[in-house]
């Protein structure tokens, strides 16, 4: 795990996290540039969905072991958690 890609918030759900092939964490992939034909079948192989236009952001809801095995390919540049957002004024 390249730790140096991956968030703090990501970095903590990782550590709370018992089962490393649950996929339980639903993040932003970031990647250096718009991936080549063999990074878009890594990240299919994950069950990436598709990106933004520019092709250089992706969701997915990923295990621990796969947020490791993408941080560790040279053309991802950052991982981070997903957080629930709710409105300022919104009751919770």
């Amino acid at each position: 795990m390249d730790y140096r890609k991956v968030d703090t918030g990501l970095a903590g759900a990782l550590d709370e996290t018992g089962d490393e092939d649950a996929t339980s964490l639903t993040v932003f992939i970031h990647t250096a540039s718009v991936p080549d034909e063999e990074a878009i079948g890594i990240l299919k192989g994950f069950g990436v969905s598709g990106g933004t236009g520019d092709g250089q952001i992706f969701t997915a809801t990923l295990s621990p072991r796969a947020v490791a095995q993408l941080s560790d390919q040279p053309w991802v540049q950052s991982i981070k958690l997903s957080r629930s957002l709710r409105l300022k004024n919104s009751e919770a």
